[in-house]
């Protein structure tokens, strides 16, 4: 006998498991459990009441058929039967032959077999859950699905993004409504991003500001942080086999093949269950007979419980066929969160593969809700507003505050770095004047930045940016100062084309000619304001739209990583350029294009591959141009025509291969400051000392043996660099330098300090580059003239 405990513990499954057990698959179990009852109470009949009773059949009876006496005979007054001379004990042993030999062995073991096959379907239908291979899987999946179910960031995330969408088909409608009256005057005004801007805004609302999720307790927010890291590796544990589907498809294909199994026999042996049976044994020698009648007592309650067993049978094949259709009927290796996308603002809830998605499949049979609120737990969306918050719970303004400094320029400045977005605390530095952003994938600028009244300057390193509508307009007239860097050009928020106010542009990254087309710079035409523009990039050529920026752009900074700039045409329409930077560029000449700047005062030419500067004639054109910087090329020789150049007041030609000096440079009368280090220049020319406004003078790194006496002439030298050259001796004349308060003499081969140089009033020793045996050769009080403050 089985007790009502072990019968239960026989379908016993973790009541977390019910979410993964579908309606036919509950009424199956409860099939199983009649069945297993059924099964119980035949086997318990059988124990206690399973016997035949036979009697033995005369020879001239030809069968063991009871013909009832005649109607109208008298029972009392006519004997019937037959005395057959057998004691009790032949009886006994008589019914006992005859139940091993005549009773069909399907009415002895139909009870055991009801109970087998009850206990292997029932067995079967929960072997997916206990299987080595899978019960890990699920019963992890089982335990994160019921984590995610009960989050309170699930019911703020969904409560949330239903508030979301009545509000957002409000402000849409609203949008609508009001582009319809706005003025062609300055569409700018109601367009804070330049593709469809009606749409753009109201997505980008920043739920951060909502007051339902920004209530959220931080150690929820911490609990529902871990269970989203939980979430990404299960999915990437799971997503990668079908074993858990494969295993339900092939126990239920197996439960259909054993049903049809016990259809086949059952159906064939029940209509041998009858009431007598004929018995014949060679026991002769023992009673006399050796053929009897035998009644099976059971047969008519066995009879009743074989057709009711097969009943329950197929009707338990109908629900397996049933579950094989839905099996085979849809792709169970895929589910689609296509509802939930379009319920919700989670638009990025991705589909998912295999068994995760067979295991989603089970959970919306049993209830939909389950994966809805799981798929919350798959948007990087949700993830992001979780962030946000977790986020703004960990940088307080405190904290902010802390991380503000003071830079070159005395300026506050607040560089975050590596973030998961941007705290809102940051809005509450009213005080702050420069932002800088670095690797943070999600920076999301609200309303409240127009507090900051004092910004004036932004920097995105790899920060993908999105801003209200009223935040744009905030920094449209007082943002003056904005560096992007990206890798792909998709990265550029395209609201900063349209930063009316803006002064100055930096656009570091991507930006090759297939996809100069991407870029937008054709609305660079609004920023009406754009003095500086600064590209480091790969160009190969200038783009034609830089032209628009023509009226008004002074500065343009182009720093390429090596690629050769071949197209330089469009710089000649861009006449009101006051500085120009073409650096490491790969030009080889200098371009023609730059004669045509009527405006330039200086031109930066580093790191290129220039070996001849014979156009330098043409700058004489350039009646403004004041500083020229040609460094870190292959020049060899200055041409003779540098002295065409009058307005030229500092060149900087360092790190080239310049081995001599043409006297025509220093006929230049406003020459301030040259710099000829790391060449191979062997002698300073004497004419040197016709740069009456000479005050910078570095010639470091060079072959120079000699210092003219004619240099000492340059009444106004500030700063000499002579250092790491061949020079033996400084001549006494130092001492007319009056104003000199930099001298660089490292690295040459002299003996001594001439004590002239005490004369020198301004020159400090910090200032001074000298060996120290070289200073100590000084006269004592022109030491402590020189150490004095």
């Amino acid at each position: 006998m089985f007790t009502l405990t072990e019968v239960a513990s026989l379908n016993d499954v973790q009541p977390n498991y019910r979410i993964l057990k579908p309606w036919w698959d509950v009424f199956m179990d409860y099939i199983g459990v009649i069945m297993l009852m059924l099964a119980i109470f035949s086997g318990t009949m059988q124990l206690s009441k399973d016997q035949v009773a036979c009697l033995p059949i005369l020879e001239e009876s030809t069968n063991c058929n009871f013909t009832p006496p005649p109607k109208g005979d008298d029972m009392g007054s006519q004997q019937t039967g037959r005395k057959t001379n057998l004691d009790f004990q032949q009886y006994v042993f008589v019914n006992q032959m005859c139940y091993h030999e005549a009773l069909p062995w399907y009415n002895k073991y139909f009870p055991y077999l009801a109970l087998i096959h009850t206990i292997l379907l029932m067995v079967s239908s929960n072997f997916w859950f206990k299987y080595p291979k899978t019960s890990s899987k699920i019963e992890h999946f089982v335990s994160i699905l019921g984590r995610c179910f009960e989050s309170p960031w699930t019911t703020k995330a969904l409560s949330e993004t239903a508030c979301e969408d009545s509000e957002e088909k409000q402000r849409f409608t609203g949008g609508v409504v009001f582009q319809k009256h706005v003025s062609s005057e300055d569409s700018s005004q109601s367009t804070p991003l330049i593709e469809t801007p009606t749409v753009q805004f109201p997505t980008e609302k920043l739920i951060a500001e909502a007051p339902s999720l920004t209530t959220l307790d931080k150690k929820d927010g911490e609990q529902a942080k871990a269970l989203f890291e939980k979430v990404r590796k299960f999915r990437v544990h799971v997503e990668d086999s079908d074993f858990i589907y494969k295993l339900y498809v092939a126990q239920t294909a197996i439960k259909a093949l054993k049903i049809v199994l016990i259809l086949s026999y059952t159906s064939t042996f029940a209509s041998e269950i009858s009431f007598c049976h004929k018995c014949q044994v060679e026991i002769e020698s023992l009673t006399g007979y050796n053929q009897f009648c035998c009644t099976h007592n059971m047969a008519f309650m066995l009879r009743k419980l074989v057709f009711t067993f097969m009943a329950l049978i197929c009707l338990y094949g109908l629900l397996c066929l049933y579950k094989l259709y839905w099996l085979f009927r849809r792709p169970l290796k895929e589910y689609s969160f296509e509802k939930v996308r379009e319920e919700s603002s989670f638009s990025d809830i991705p589909d998912v593969k295999n068994d995760f998605a067979f295991l989603l499949h089970m959970v919306d049979q049993y209830d939909q809700l389950y994966s809805k609120r799981f798929g919350v737990f798959l948007s990087e969306v949700s993830e992001n507003k979780l962030r946000e918050i977790s986020l703004n719970h960990e940088w307080t303004f405190e904290k902010l505050r802390q991380h503000v400094n003071s830079n070159a320029q005395d300026e506050q400045e607040l560089h975050l770095f590596m973030l998961s977005g941007l705290p809102n605390a940051v809005f509450d530095l009213t005080d702050l004047e420069v932002l800088k952003l670095e690797l943070i994938p999600e920076v999301r600028i609200s309303a409240k930045v127009s507090q900051m009244t004092n910004l004036r300057e932004l920097h995105l390193y790899h920060c993908p940016a999105k801003v209200e509508q009223t935040a744009f307009t905030f920094l449209r007239d007082h943002l003056r100062c904005l560096h992007i860097k990206f890798t792909d050009v998709a990265e550029i928020p395209p609201w900063i084309y349209m930063l009316r106010s803006l002064k100055e542009l930096n656009l570091i990254g991507n930006l090759s000619s297939e996809h100069n087309k991407m870029i937008g710079l054709e609305s660079l035409r609004d920023l009406r304001h754009l003095r500086t523009l600064y590209l480091k990039s790969n160009l190969n050529k200038i783009p034609n739209n830089l032209t628009e920026l023509s009226p008004h752009l002074t500065k343009l900074m182009i720093h390429n990583d090596g690629t050769k700039l071949t197209v330089l045409n469009s710089l000649k329409k861009i006449t009101s350029l006051v500085d120009l930077e073409l650096q490491n560029c790969d030009l080889e000449r200098i371009p023609h294009a730059i004669f045509s700047l009527a405006n330039l005062q200086e031109l930066d030419l580093k790191n290129n591959n220039i070996r001849t500067i014979e156009e330098i004639i043409s700058f004489q054109h350039l009646r403004r141009l004041m500083c020229l910087k040609l460094w870190y090329n292959k020049i060899t020789a200055i041409p003779p025509s540098i002295g065409l150049v009058k307005s030229l007041e500092s060149l900087i030609i360092c790190q080239n291969k310049l081995e001599t000096l043409p006297p025509a440079l220093f006929n230049l009368p406003k020459l301030r400051h040259i710099d000829l280090s790391h060449n191979f220049i062997s002698s300073i020319p004497v004419e040197v000392g016709f740069l009456q406004n000479l005050q910078h003078f570095a010639i470091t790194e060079n072959k120079v043996e000699v210092l003219p006496n004619q240099l000492f002439k340059c009444s106004k030298l500030k700063v000499l660099c002579v250092g790491h050259n061949r020079i033996t001796s400084v001549p006494e004349a130092i001492g007319q330098l009056v104003q000199l308060s930099h001298l660089e003499l490292k690295g040459n081969c002299l003996d001594c300090l001439p004590f002239q140089l005490g004369q020198c009033r301004l020159l400090q020793r910090n200032l001074l580059f000298v060996e120290d045996h070289l200073f100590d050769t000084l006269p004592l009080e022109v030491k402590e003239s020189i150490s004095s403050d």
